[in-house]
């Protein structure tokens, strides 16, 4: 938009005033164009849900993958951050997640896998301090 200036109008204070003018202009189209942006807190929330933030693994739970000599694929990531979408969807915090003869505890707030156990070393445990249980 082209503002035409009269360099003749008692009220005109110059280069400065036609800057600020300027700055105030663009400053309200940004202003417009991120408003018309932002997304309702729900909608936000469930569309980060959706793409599930991928899966962390504790200090521990990195320990006892190597231990156990247990590899997961993409696909197994894939399936986990599944599982623990459906467990937060339900609202679950402390989830035992049981995949192709293997088990991980995960907080699911926090998206973080704390161990994980192998076929081995599941026979005969008790698992505590869950709330729910994922078989994938």
């Amino acid at each position: 938009m082209v503002q035409q200036i009269n360099f003749n109008d008692p009220h005109f204070n110059g280069v400065e005033n036609v800057q600020n003018q300027a700055q105030l202009q663009i400053m309200q189209q940004q202003a417009s164009k991120a408003a018309q942006s932002v997304q309702p807190f729900d909608a936000l929330l469930q569309s980060t849900v959706e793409k599930g933030v991928a899966l962390k693994f504790s200090a521990h739970a990195k320990e006892r993958l190597s231990l156990r000599n247990i590899n997961l694929s993409a696909d197994d990531l894939n399936r986990m951050n599944d599982a623990v979408n459906k467990a937060a969807s339900k609202g679950a915090r402390q989830s035992l997640l049981v995949m192709d003869n293997q088990a991980f505890i995960v907080s699911v707030p926090n998206r973080t896998v704390i161990t994980a156990l192998d076929g081995g070393s599941m026979k005969e445990n008790v698992f505590t301090n869950i709330d729910s249980a994922v078989i994938v």
